[in-house]
């Protein structure tokens, strides 16, 4: 379907041969293929374990068009989705898995595809309906306020659907978490123009208010869906901001005043008296026939697993981190019969060494400092080596190795271990799911 404005999307180009069909480290098998980015294939997937169907989203950290700038895009939406994975318009993150050339994000499939595909045909959507999936893009947007995430990248390619048609707003590549807001403003410039709020492309007055950006976004997609065109034309970037400045906007007679009012005060160039999106939740027009709100809770650390505090900073998850580590393999997590169990710790790598020694001593190893902050242990045929490194600001990432020929340690070794280097205040991580 073509419309003014709004290019139909490309056709995803053919599966590799390589990919569907794949078992990826024994728990998920490929299916059809979705659709690729640069660095990054999508597949429909299948879970070895209960047979849920799920999606896979497949980065490859060795392609060429990837770089260590990605690294922190891919952090933050690992986090994004993980502070928000309880609300029902929020597309769900299951699981995090990585070897040292690929990450593996398995998601939530949204079988509907793309919400613009649901008026294929027709030039615009009825107004009642419009309003529907435009309360549950306002309810997601909500919810990611509240717990500090704005999205930055609100757009129909975006907004997804379920096999029963329900919203699922997606990709959270873009997202701005609290900790990269500094004097409560946001400072990177980042979007499709065509959706991106005024304050955003020209970079003014220092800084702007995610939320706020987002509210724009959706003023765009209101229209989008009603009027089937975008209000402002991109052909050319400087007439667009010319034309957002004026606040020409060619609103259809078909469009209620209601809607056509909340456009309007969504699309106003000012930040400062645009409508937000909390007093948008309040109209009359967007409060007809809604449903109740879902009770989700405000995330709160302890929804994951492993968080550290460097200064006022709250770090990424541990596994998370650990899995974007271009020097570490991760397989061995999914594999019963491994040698190795790692921790996490807020100390130095030096500090981490020196209580894994204090820890191997206790326990009657025989200990010998290594090379860089390791330590190697032993205890009659059994070598266990310990090593740390700090894979970020204020996070040390540890491994405990059974050394090549150095026997075999049982499950009760290891759950001693566990529990002495806990109280050594290193935490365990291979239990995280």
């Amino acid at each position: 379907m073509e419309r003014e404005g709004v290019p139909p999307p490309p056709p995803p180009p053919p599966p590799p041969s390589s990919g569907a069909g794949a078992t990826i480290l024994g728990k998920y098998r490929l299916g059809r293929f979705l659709g690729q980015g640069s660095f990054a294939k999508v597949y429909e997937a299948q879970s070895l374990a209960d047979g849920t169907t799920v999606a896979v989203k497949i980065i490859d950290k060795k392609a060429k068009t990837f770089d260590a700038a990605m690294e922190p895009l891919i952090i933050g939406e690992i986090e994004a989705m993980r502070r928000l994975k309880h609300h029902p318009n929020i597309l769900r993150i299951h699981e995090v898995m990585a070897t040292k050339s690929k990450i593996f994000l398995v998601v939530e499939l949204a079988a509907g595809g793309e919400l613009l595909s649901r008026i294929a045909g027709r030039k615009t959507m009825k107004e009642s309906e419009a309003r529907r999936y435009f309360q549950q893009l306002i309810s997601a947007l909500r919810f990611c306020h509240r717990n500090g995430v704005a999205h930055r990248d609100v757009k129909p390619q975006n907004l997804l659907l379920d096999r029963s048609g329900k919203l699922k707003v997606s990709d959270f590549g873009l997202s701005a978490l609290p900790e990269r807001i500094k004097n409560g403003m946001l400072h990177t410039a980042c979007g499709t123009p065509a959706f991106t709020a005024p304050e955003i492309l020209l970079r003014r007055n220092g800084g702007y208010d995610g939320a706020k950006a987002d509210a724009w976004s959706c003023g765009v997609i209101l229209h989008v869906i009603l009027a089937g065109k975008l209000p402002f034309s991109d052909v050319n970037l400087a007439g667009m901001c010319k034309q957002i400045h004026r606040r020409e906007i060619n609103l259809p007679d078909s469009i209620s005043k209601p809607a056509r009012k909340l456009i309007f005060h969504l699309l106003d160039p000012n930040p400062n008296t645009r409508l937000s999106i909390e007093r948008l939740a309040e109209t009359p027009w967007f409060k007809k026939s809604l449903p109740p709100e879902p009770e989700n809770p405000i995330f709160e650390a302890r929804d994951c697993c492993c968080y550290y505090k460097s200064s006022d900073l709250l770090a990424v998850n541990a596994f998370d981190i650990i899995s974007l580590s271009s020097g570490l393999d991760l397989s061995g997590l999914f594999d019963e019969r491994r040698k190795e169990r790692r921790f996490a710790t807020g100390m130095t790598a030096e500090a981490a060494m020196e209580r894994a020694r204090e820890v191997g001593e206790g326990l009657g190893y025989r200990t010998e400092r290594g090379k860089g902050w390791s330590v190697g242990m032993g205890k009659g045929r059994v070598v266990v080596v310990a090593a740390a490194m700090e894979v970020a600001p204020g996070l040390v990432m540890g491994e405990l190795k059974v050394a090549e020929g150095g026997g075999e340690i049982g499950e009760a070794h290891w759950e001693e271990l566990r529990s002495r280097l806990g109280e050594a205040g290193l935490s365990w991580i291979n239990d995280v799911v």
